[in-house]
């Protein structure tokens, strides 16, 4: 098969990502196989052989990679400066609300990439997607915590948009409704816990401070 000139000059990285929504397409009749990478290929205009050297983990890479490419539309999408004027709750729900949108229609393949994805073997590698997927949109956002707070927002995000993607593949509802309403009382629940502890924090940052004392158990002081 001739590819095309487009296709044909791009790395195996470029690959992966150029693809991934043709075999996400794909996964929704023939799951995450190589009968879905070789059905994309074709409607790509691609070798099937340079096709599967792009994914050579075979269905976790080619989950990796739609994520990835869902990552990038995201970030094209809506860059620092168009969320800018948002309130941060708004900034956090348009971000979860564009991968929604995303996927809308890829249902099953998301259903089946959700399967592979909770495999035991598969769940270190599953838990760095989503975190990493959750570390894109905080700062996007305009997350610039370095503290415990870094780590905590993104495993509180990560399970956020787990738990909608949850409800999401199986939401019949108009225009996914039921969806929204989910993930609105998810984030307010989140926003009324980081009001509790910045109360909390508040009252008492004078008496103790966790980032002062982590830094002298690493430099105590002589």
């Amino acid at each position: 098969m001739v590819q095309s000139p487009d296709m044909a000059d791009l790395t195996l990285d470029e690959l992966r990502l150029a693809m991934a929504g043709e075999v996400a397409s794909a996964a929704i009749f023939d799951g995450w196989s190589d009968t879905a990478l070789d059905h994309a290929a074709q409607m790509a205009d691609v070798d099937p052989d340079v096709a599967r050297l792009a994914y050579p983990g075979g269905a976790m890479d080619m989950i990796s990679a739609w994520i990835a490419s869902i990552d990038l539309a995201m970030v094209e999408a809506l860059p620092p400066e168009k969320l800018a004027e948002m309130k941060i709750r708004e900034r956090i729900r348009a971000l979860v609300a564009f991968r929604l949108e995303d996927v809308e229609g890829l249902e099953e393949a998301l259903r089946r990439a959700m399967a592979i994805m909770a495999m035991p073997h598969n769940a270190p590698k599953s838990l760095r997607m989503g975190w990493k997927s959750a570390d894109v949109m905080w700062r996007l956002a305009g997350d610039t915590a370095t503290d415990y707070n870094h780590y905590t927002k993104r495993t509180i995000l990560a399970g956020i948009y787990t738990a909608t993607l949850a409800v999401f593949i199986d939401d019949e509802s108009e225009s996914k409704a039921s969806t929204y309403a989910f993930l609105d009382r998810r984030i307010d629940g989140v926003m009324k816990f980081e009001k509790t502890k910045a109360k909390w924090l508040g009252r008492e940052r004078d008496s103790f401070s966790v980032s002062r004392f982590l830094g002298r158990l690493r430099y105590p002081a002589r």
